[in-house]
């Protein structure tokens, strides 16, 4: 995506977390008249897996099956929306934080969920969304999942956490 244009950045991961920051992330930067972009990372494979006999994948091949499925994501979100603005889908290899901080360079706003696919769900804040809130180059969003049931019976969007 080109980065001279206002932007809005969103970690993506496919947890309910992810796609409520999706959500706000396309409703806001609709409102701004920015694009998006998706951004989603993978663990590189550890050199010693073929020593355990385990599949080889090459990081080609992982980041095309992440980028099939976050774009499933995004089109599954998108359609809900009366309108969206340019989306675009970013897949790197390396810890998220460092993607997302990364990608967030000149972004107008960097969007997180509060909780991804790792961690204990007991804690408020996951370890990405922590590290992003403190090294983001732009205004880092966090919005937090709606509790099952209850957002769906109010008809209310995810509440969001400026950082």
């Amino acid at each position: 995506m080109e980065h001279t244009q206002r932007r809005v950045v969103v970690g993506v991961d496919g947890s309910a977390g992810s796609r409520a920051a999706l959500r706000y992330a396309l409703e806001d930067a609709a409102r701004r008249g920015a694009a998006v972009e998706v951004v989603g990372a993978f663990a590189v494979p550890d050199y010693w897996a073929g020593y355990y006999a385990l599949p080889p994948e090459s990081v080609e091949q992982i980041q095309d099956g992440l980028r099939a499925q976050t774009r499933q994501v995004v089109d599954e979100v998108v359609r809900d929306l009366p309108a969206a603005p340019p989306v675009g889908v970013t897949i790197v290899p390396g810890p998220a934080a460092q993607a997302l901080v990364a990608a967030a360079d000149g972004a107008d706003l960097l969007v997180l969920g509060n909780r991804g696919r790792g961690g204990f769900a007991s804690m408020l804040l996951g370890s990405v969304s922590l590290q992003c809130a403190m090294h983001a180059p732009c205004p880092v969003t966090i919005v937090r999942t709606p509790r099952a049931g209850a957002a769906e019976r109010a008809g209310a969007p995810a509440e969001a956490a400026h950082a």
